[in-house]
């Protein structure tokens, strides 16, 4: 049969293009006028069919390759297109620092980082259906290349291109693309494996068509309706399973092999039967995926026999609703091919875009809509000086980013550039930054960067870190610097003097000097001493007290008013006491084991180590009106002046959730200072403390602390 040549393919899609949409007639004409790689153009349109992508994905792929080749072209269209499409163009524009990034790399390996980059910094999944078509049409014409770009463009296929396309589970691309980066980076082995399939080809083709009329027959006498084909074993499949299981070609039971389709679960058991009194079978070859399917959703039967002239066969069973499943990647095994792990919201991510496969959807807008909110990532993804990939929780830090790359790295950071511009430590940077960390000599963390107030670091790692290396000072220094911490939240809450004694007992500490080294490691935060100074202080003047006596404290409740749990009722609460959440705080709950439900604050780091591994325990909680109490206090600041600054207090003030009841300043001209009062509606101790504690983390405030008494409200 004559295939046209790339100018006629493209001709045919003229007439079809007009009827799709203006903005891919538009392209198609630009790229018969203009010199594109019409014969790269017509395959990757004809890819993105086969895949049934959208208009708008076909006409995005035919103006990147004209903004390629003529940038002017692109300007002037750019505007007339719809925002559709050239969102989808930008994505793929987008993705040229991946390759870029993929061609600086000096060695093998660690590809996943950049195949994660990919998928941060594109919003919209059919930018990755084109990416792989447009890879397989230049590998496919990667002959007539020079052997270095040949070389580079395999190596890309090998490491992002294929890996997606397998977890997507596209498989009409993946084994394309897998074989051809195969061939073009160990030619001899790609040689030798298909020389040793060529040599038995016949003999194997004639096999299986025996094999299919001997077991077509068998079925039909059972009164099974089957479809029966032959199953291609690819050259880099054969040669990942040789390496895998250290065999060699002669030793492959799948090279010869058989797939079974049938209509129902009962009849793949039916053909299972027949298939094993045809043919005797190897019990070791045997796996039932459909009673235990694999973890990713993977469906079959799978069992080798011993089949005409005593030869063995692979023969798979399944019906034709697993088969569409398995081809189209709702069960694409990725995780068993590329023998590594994924973290569970990663690989949630990439099940949803699986199953995005069998979705055709009529209505673009919602479809992209749906899109890029599915697509939202809760990692950014940051490069190396060297063009390494480091991924950190959303909100992370530069200096987190120091901590990630290396402890010392971190215990040295005194500085950071991002894209070339010099940040403070507490800037969070986005992904597709690339990110210089400016390093002293010395190792000189400052306590500072363990106060969540001050905003350096987001992330338990590095916290952890810097805990440390303070953990290994001098026991003296620490105790002095806790002691130092404690009797400043003693002031900043005008508190009397307290009793050291009775508050180790409250952290299920013994002495305290541990209790001491603790706060100065910030293993105990100023807000949760604020509470336990609180609960010390009782019973204080009534006209004093933040909170009522009947204060809330970890133990068992069953109290109605107390908590609410949404969806199950009254059960038995505990508050943990790994965070001691207090009412107001934002909670969640967790089904213990006999315990009910223990309360924790949302953002808690065993709540996260508890929901990662057991997701279906956490329910939601609320507080109930019975905590709702709120108290006024008077609030004094003091810092040097400066533009802007009453404007970032009451920014932080109305952040921290807490009203402004009222308010007044005072510059003192003589020392450039002004003072500032505030009078606020808090719920207790520890919201204060926190207030405090981001007010004088401000640049230029000097002190801010309570005054006079609380009164309730």
């Amino acid at each position: 049969m004559h295939t046209p040549t790339p100018p006629a393919r493209l001709q045919a899609w003229r007439d079809r293009a007009g009827v799709l949409s203006p903005a891919l007639n538009a392209a198609v004409e630009a790229c018969l006028a203009r010199p594109v790689d019409q014969a790269e153009c017509a395959d990757v349109l004809d890819l993105l069919t086969m895949m049934g992508c959208d208009a708008s994905t076909l006409a995005a792929a035919l103006w990147f390759a004209l903004s390629r080749a003529d940038a002017a072209l692109w300007q002037a269209e750019a505007p007339r297109l719809p925002q559709e499409v050239r969102r989808l163009v930008e994505g793929q524009q987008a993705a040229e620092q991946v390759w870029a990034l993929h061609a600086q790399r000096t060695q093998d390996g660690g590809s996943e980082g950049l195949r994660r980059l990919l998928l941060a910094i594109i919003r919209d999944l059919r930018v990755v259906f084109v990416l792989l078509a447009r890879q397989l049409a230049r590998l496919r014409a990667a002959t007539a290349l020079p052997e270095a770009e040949r070389t580079e463009l395999a190596r890309l296929t090998r490491d992002i291109h294929a890996p997606l396309a397998n977890r997507l589970g596209i498989w009409q691309l993946k084994w394309e693309l897998e074989d051809l980066a195969f061939r073009h980076l160990q030619p001899d082995t790609y040689k030798r494996i298909a020389r040793l399939l060529d040599e038995r080809r016949t003999d194997r083709e004639a096999f299986i068509r025996e094999s299919l009329d001997e077991l077509g027959r068998a079925l039909a006498d059972a009164g099974i309706r089957a479809e029966l084909a032959g199953r291609p074993k690819h050259i880099y499949s054969i040669w990942k399973k040789m390496q895998r299981k250290e065999l060699e070609f002669g030793e492959l039971y799948d090279i010869r092999a058989v797939r079974v389709l049938v209509d129902t679960v009962a009849d793949c058991y039916a053909a299972l039967g027949v298939v094993h009194t045809l043919w005797p079978h190897l019990p070791r070859e045997f796996d039932d995926y459909l009673a235990r399917p694999k973890d990713n959703g993977y469906r079959s039967l799978h069992t080798a026999v011993i089949g005409p002239r005593d030869k063995t066969l692979e023969v798979q069973i399944r019906t034709h609703e697993m088969h569409r499943a398995n081809e189209l990647g709702v069960a694409a095994h990725w995780r068993y091919k590329e023998g590594s792990g994924a973290d569970a919201e990663f690989e949630a991510k990439i099940a949803w875009m699986r199953k995005l496969l069998e979705t055709r959807s009529d209505d673009e807008g919602t479809l992209a809509a749906n899109l890029r909110t599915e697509l939202m990532e809760d990692r950014v993804y940051l490069l190396t000086p060297r063009g390494e990939v480091v991924d950190l929780p959303h909100g992370g830090t530069v200096l987190d980013f120091a901590y990630h790359v290396h402890t010392e790295v971190g215990h040295r950071c005194r500085g950071a550039k991002v894209n070339g511009r010099i940040v403070p430590l507490t800037f969070q940077p986005q992904s597709g930054d690339r990110v210089e960390i400016l390093t002293a000599k010395q190792a000189e963390p400052s306590r500072d960067w363990l106060s969540p107030h001050h905003g350096y670091l987001n992330s338990a790692r590095a916290r952890d870190k810097v805990r440390a290396w303070f953990r290994r000072l001098a026991h003296d220094a620490n105790l002095a610097v806790g002691r130092a911490m404690f009797e400043r939240e003693l002031k900043r809450l005008a508190l009397p003097e307290v009793d050291l004694a009775k508050l180790p007992a409250h952290f299920h500490l013994k002495t305290q000097d541990e209790l001491l080294v603790a706060l100065a490691l910030n293993e105990i935060s100023a807000g949760q001493i604020a509470r336990a100074l609180q609960e010390a202080a009782q019973p204080l003047e009534s006209d004093d007290a933040i909170m009522p006596v009947a204060t809330v404290r970890p133990a068992p409740t069953r109290d109605p008013g107390a908590l609410s749990i949404e969806g199950i009722g009254n059960l038995l609460t505990t508050l943990a006491r790994c965070c001691q959440p207090l009412p107001g705080d934002p909670v969640r709950g967790f089904i213990t084991r006999g315990r009910g439900v223990s309360v924790h604050r949302a953002d808690c780091a065993s709540l996260a180590r508890l929901a990662r591994r057991d997701p279906d325990r956490v329910i939601e909680v609320a507080w109930g009106k019975a905590n709702a109490q709120a108290y006024e206090v008077d609030v004094e600041l003091r810092g040097y002046d400066r533009k802007g600054l009453q404007k970032d207090v009451a920014g932080v003030i109305s952040n921290a959730g807490t009203p402004i009841l009222a308010s007044s300043s005072r510059a003192i001209a003589k020392s450039g200072e002004v003072e500032m009062r505030f009078a606020l509606r808090v719920r207790d101790f520890e919201q204060l403390s926190t207030l405090l504690g981001r007010l004088v983390a401000l640049p230029n405030v000097l002190e801010a602390r309570r005054i006079g008494s609380a009164r309730a409200s």
